[in-house]
Order: C-alpha cells, then sequence, then structure tokens
C-alpha cells in the first residue's frame, strides 16, 4: 500500500508540472520559448498544406543534417588546424541514453487505452441513442461540422485551432470578468432551448428526471 500510494504522490507531482509548462507557454510566461513553439508550429502547418508531409519531412530532416554535418567538419577542421583533441563535437549527446523507459511506456499506453475505451463507450451511448437529448446533440454538431468542412479543410483547422490556442487564453485571462458574462447568458440560453426541446419531445428527458 505504502508503494502505490508514493507512485500515486509521484505522478500528481510530476503531472502539475508538465502542465505548468503547457500553460506557461499558452499564457506566453516566457515569451521566446512561447514564440519559438508557436512559430515552429505554424510554419510546419503551413509547409504542411503547401507541400506533401513526405516532402515537409525531408526538408527538415535536410536542413539538420546540414546545420550537423556543416558543424561536424567545421569542428574537425579546427581541430586539426589546432591539433587539439577534443573529440566528436556530438559526443556528449551521443553517450545519452535516449530510449524510452518500460514504466513511461507502459504508463502512457494504460493512459491511451483508458481514453479509447472511454471513447468507444460515449459513441456506443450517442450512436445507439441511450439518451436522445445527449444523441440529438450530437447530430446537431455533426450537421454543423458538415459546413465547416465544406469551408475548411482539416490542415486548415489545425492551423486555426494553433492560432486560437496561443491567442484565445491570454485573451481570457485580460477580459475574464465580460467573457464570463457572456459565457453565462449563452449557457443560460441553451438550457431553456434544451428544457424546451425536453419537454415537447416524448422520451427526452433525463433519467434523472
Amino acid at each position: 500500500m505504502d508503494n502505490h500510494d508514493n507512485q500515486d504522490k509521484q505522478e500528481c507531482q510530476s503531472s502539475p508540472n508538465w502542465r505548468d509548462k503547457v500553460v506557461e507557454l499558452l499564457y506566453w510566461r516566457d515569451v521566446k520559448n512561447s514564440g519559438i513553439v508557436f512559430g515552429a508550429s505554424l510554419l510546419l502547418l503551413l509547409s504542411l498544406s503547401v507541400c506533401s508531409i513526405i516532402s515537409v519531412l525531408s526538408y527538415v530532416a535536410l536542413a539538420l543534417l546540414s546545420v550537423t554535418i556543416s558543424f561536424r567538419i567545421y569542428k574537425g577542421v579546427l581541430q586539426a588546424i589546432q591539433k587539439s583533441d577534443e573529440g566528436h563535437p556530438f559526443k556528449l549527446y551521443l553517450e545519452k541514453d535516449v530510449s524510452l523507459p518500460d514504466e513511461v511506456v507502459r504508463k502512457y499506453s494504460d493512459i491511451a487505452l483508458g481514453r479509447i475505451n472511454t471513447a468507444i463507450n460515449e459513441l456506443r451511448h450517442l450512436f445507439l441513442v441511450e439518451d436522445l437529448v445527449d444523441s440529438l446533440k450530437f447530430a446537431v454538431l455533426m450537421w454543423i461540422l458538415t459546413y465547416v468542412g465544406a469551408l475548411f479543410n482539416g490542415l486548415t483547422l489545425l492551423i486555426l485551432g494553433l492560432v486560437a490556442l496561443f491567442t484565445c487564453p491570454i485573451v481570457y485571462e485580460k477580459h475574464q470578468a465580460q467573457i464570463d458574462h457572456y459565457i453565462a447568458l449563452v449557457r443560460n440560453q441553451v438550457k431553456d432551448i434544451v428544457g424546451k426541446i425536453q419537454a415537447k419531445i416524448p422520451g427526452a428527458k433525463k433519467k434523472a428526471e
């Protein structure tokens, strides 16, 4: 029991650290790091919108190889001129163990499996109409997505999502009170509409009611 409790505590302590780093990036706590991540991600998605993924990966690999090979040759020439014995310039990185620990693989595999099972159960719940209201909401969402898909492709949505991911949090932080007010109004309107639909459609009410 003690080992299990200690493991749970360690997971709880490590998880917030990872989440804190993501929050710091999205809220631009460090402008340099956020700018690098946002710029690199946006450049990658824009590149994929112009070229195929094979071409983009090939160009990225060639760019990295050009840098590392040039640096390797430069250091080799410099060592020959200075007659120094510094060794391989990337020796420090070559000696590092980059293999994934079994514990990490098992942990995230279990997490992924749990989420997949949850998604399968939720899809069964929706498609087999276990709850009529939930299935109707899902149908409306799919209907809206048909229009979204007609206007944008998946890559364009990813680009828009990335931009929103790095802009909405900081905008919400600065105008939280006003945004919360309007969100509450929208939620109340949606609840009223759903309540009217539940009252008119037989069998649409929740089991709890």
